[in-house]
């Protein structure tokens, strides 16, 4: 039995209260779906910004209706301090999620990504302090290694942030850091890697590469390259990251106030990618036939990046499952289905949530939560 499939006995056996934020965005509904068929009590917060109603009605689809009426949604934003204090009350352990993300956005609106990925972070680090939480993850970044030229990436060496973006996630780990030196307050920051899977977007100026690429794939349009095709990325498939949280939530006192690296340890070229997913594609029945087409590199990337995730092994008994191809072949069905031709507009799913709040069962174990 892994260190992984005791977390998930244990908490089985004795359900704990988690705050997901980010909870309708990619990442955060990957944990919730999970968190939920472990039965466990899940308090959401996201201010549907980049997440989506959807995300949500599709994880009410994968849950009984039991699970479901333990998940209660906040419609609020991380940089209202009352928000995050709400959010926080009766939790156990916190899973934060919630930020601007991309490189591109953030050297466009700096002043944005700052405001949610630094203000929101920091609201959230005092709400839970305050409230004398179990454990704090968050998502740290791997751009945060910035110009460091080393391969593979090491948690001890980090170079100039190349970016906005990188900027905040740095400060990220710096407050938590200032945090256990003032307070003793312990926080886990877990450097994700090019994380793909389901549920996440496809649309827009600032998608990743993987949904991006598959979308355009399946509707049979160019996919565009970003340089040489010879960059490199530690792709992590979703369930990677899932496990990596729940262990680093659950890690033991020793283990914490740390950082560690999110990924599988293994580097593909773009150019290896499209190869993949041609593949892949293929295998699903869809035979995408074009050359990609070459464009200028992108401000703000680093040529390459590769995890050392010794630490993560060690210390959290993180134990990726799944390389790129085998992500790829689990969620590409999804893909396949929920392309983004087939859904309504981003807006329109956004707008329809405004005023929507799940509440919690008025139980023993939730009626703390209000």
């Amino acid at each position: 039995m892994t260190n992984y499939d005791q977390i998930r006995k244990q908490l089985r056996d004795k359900p704990k209260a988690w705050l997901v934020t980010g909870c309708a965005g990619f990442i955060g509904s990957n944990l919730l779906e999970t968190l939920l068929l472990l039965d466990q009590t899940v308090v959401g917060l996201d201010n549907l910004s980049t997440g989506y109603r959807h995300n949500l009605d599709e994880v009410k689809e994968l849950v009984s209706p039991g699970q479901w009426q333990r998940f209660r949604f906040i419609q609020g934003d991380i940089r209202d301090l009352c928000a995050c204090r709400e959010a926080v009350m009766g939790i156990d352990y916190v899973l934060h999620q919630a930020a601007l993300g991309s490189v591109p956005r953030s050297i466009e609106d700096p002043v944005a990504t700052n405001g949610v990925n630094i203000g929101g972070f920091l609201n959230m680090l005092v709400a839970a302090k305050d409230a004398g939480l179990k454990s704090f993850v968050y998502a740290a970044s791997s751009s945060t290694y910035g110009d460091h030229p080393g391969l593979p990436k090491v948690e001890n060496r980090i170079g100039r942030p190349l970016s906005p973006y990188a900027v905040t996630k740095y400060v990220n780990e710096l407050y938590a850091d200032v945090f256990h030196r003032c307070h003793g307050f312990r926080t886990i920051g877990l450097r994700y890697f090019n994380v793909f899977g389901k549920r996440q977007d496809p649309d827009g100026a600032y998608a990743a590469v993987i949904p991006k690429w598959i979308a355009a794939m399946i509707r049979d349009e160019d996919v565009c390259i970003n340089g040489d095709g010879a960059t490199s990325r530690d792709f992590c498939f979703i369930e990677n990251a899932v496990q990596a949280n729940m262990l680093a939530a659950m890690a033991s006192a020793c283990d914490r106030n740390e950082v560690y690296n999110v990924a599988v340890g293994e580097a593909t070229t773009l150019e290896g990618l499209f190869v993949h997913l041609k593949s892949v594609l293929k295998a699903n029945g869809i035979d995408y036939r074009k050359l990609p087409v070459y464009g200028d590199f992108r401000a703000g990337d680093i040529r390459h990046s590769l995890a050392d995730i010794r630490k993560s092994v060690q210390r959290l008994g993180y134990g990726p499952v799944y390389r790129v191809r085998q992500g790829l072949e689990a969620d590409m069905p999804w893909y396949i289905r929920n392309q983004a031709s087939d859904r309504a507009p981003a807006q329109a799913s956004r707008d329809s949530c405004r005023q929507d709040v799940i509440p919690l069962p008025a139980s023993s174990d939730s009626a703390r939560f209000f």
